[in-house]
């Protein structure tokens, strides 16, 4: 296999020109999958941060009924014991080490007023200092300050500035309590944010968790709790061992067998709306996206292998002559073939490696682009730096190389020598 290996080394090195370009073909092709790769993970994962910090979490823990309505945000369906129900979890093993953060939550539609004018908005209501290191409020407050105790509220600018209201004034909000009562009550404005998501900035606030139970009478029941994950590809496995382990602490679950009143409903984010699916559905396009790019830019190699066995027929009949059978044959060209693709798809590799590391600390700004979506997505991209993933379209690009290399290989390979030698004299 040596001798075969350095006389595909030499051959290559005959026509160095077209050798380059070979190379530079695959490098391009491998080094752009590889970014694309990098940064169609980052916008994935923006995507997953967004709809799990506001909606879902990676695991969300609610009422069976509050999962059938949850698009209407129900305030009759609540989780009752909600500490009880965190402590348990804490005392699971296998998942406390997966977690970072449990934020007990409610979600309501409301009205802002400032007296003549109203704004439809929705809450969000948690612990204070918990929802700080989750939806992480407290980095995008653009005047004032965070939330530090009762009574206050921090809303988005642009909901602000419609409503004519700065840090300092005072807001009502009127909603429908747990007990189908209308409540109204005002919250003092200590902070406005911008998060560049315009849903956001536009109809939401936030309050304390003590506000919201004393405000809508829930009792000190949440209606969901939310569990976030060091690695949200997890939450399948995590979500598992909550149900089970819950469930064998007598707290009645749904799907375990259950007949109780009050059945929690445990879900990863990937059971939960449409979102999910959606990023499943992008994951397909981008990776056949990334093939197909891969197999466009290693075609030339075919092409160029294709011209070297014409050039060569009558070399190739002299070496079969002299012995050489159909396997070596074949395995020379492959051989060419494949380090050709191998020094291209390396230099690919480190090139696109490199881009998605600048990518993954300035970002690209797509403000004007996304700044009338109402999709969860910040408007700053950052590339995601994956060492395994460069390494496996690393070798996918080699694979690729070798595939497209067969053809011209095996056409070499079925050369009759005499006919070779002939049709060149």
């Amino acid at each position: 296999m040596n001798w075969i290996f350095d006389l595909a080394l030499r051959n290559i090195k005959r026509n160095r020109r077209r050798t380059v370009l070979a190379v530079i073909s695959i490098a391009l092709a491998v080094a752009l999958t590889t970014f694309l790769n990098g940064f169609t993970s980052g916008v994935l994962q923006n995507m997953v941060k967004n709809i799990t910090k506001n909606e879902s979490g990676h695991i969300r823990i609610a009422s069976s009924g509050f999962v059938k309505r949850s698009r209407f945000m129900p305030m009759d369906e609540l989780v009752s014991n909600p500490k009880a129900v965190i402590q348990a979890i804490r005392s699971i093993p296998e998942a406390e080490k997966e977690i970072v953060a449990i934020a007990p939550r409610i979600v309501f539609g409301t009205l802002l007023s400032n007296g003549p004018n109203t704004v439809p908005a929705y809450g969000i209501a948690g612990d204070s200092e918990t929802e700080a290191g989750v939806l992480n409020m407290n980095r995008s407050i653009v005047k004032g300050r965070y939330l530090e105790k009762k009574g206050e509220i921090i809303l988005g600018e642009k909901a602000a500035s419609s409503l004519g209201l700065t840090v300092g004034g005072s807001i009502r909000i009127v909603t429908q309590g747990a007990d189908y009562s209308l409540r109204l009550r005002r919250f003092t404005i200590v902070g406005l944010f911008s998060t560049g998501l315009v849903q956001m900035d536009k109809g939401f606030f936030q309050i304390p968790l003590e506000d919201a139970t004393e405000f809508l009478r829930t009792g000190g029941a949440v209606q969901q709790i939310l569990i976030f994950l060091k690695d949200y590809t997890h939450a399948d496995q995590v979500s598992a061992q909550i149900k089970k382990s819950l469930a064998k602490a007598g707290i009645p679950i749904a799907g375990s067998g259950s007949d109780a009143d009050g059945e929690l409903s445990i879900q990863s984010w990937t059971e939960i709306g449409e979102y999910p699916r959606l990023i499943k559905l992008m994951e397909v396009i981008y990776f056949w996206i990334e093939l197909v790019i891969t197999f466009l830019g290693a075609f030339i190699i075919s092409n160029i292998m294709m011209m070297v066995v014409l050039e060569r027929k009558r070399e190739i009949g002299i070496l079969k002559a002299l012995g050489l059978n159909r396997r070596e044959t074949l395995r020379l060209f492959l051989a060419e073939g494949a380090v050709m693709g191998l020094i291209g798809s390396g230099a690919g590799a480190l090139v696109g490696l490199l881009l998605c590391w600048v990518f993954s600390v300035y970002g690209i700004d797509f403000s004007s682009a996304v700044g009338s979506l109402t999709f969860p997505i910040d408007p700053v991209f950052y590339s995601v730096v994956n060492p395994l993933n460069v390494v496996a379209l690393f070798i996918m690009g080699l694979f690729v190389s070798l595939v497209v290399s067969y053809l011209p290989s095996r056409r070499a390979a079925l050369l009759d020598p005499v006919e070779a030698i002939k049709s060149v004299a």
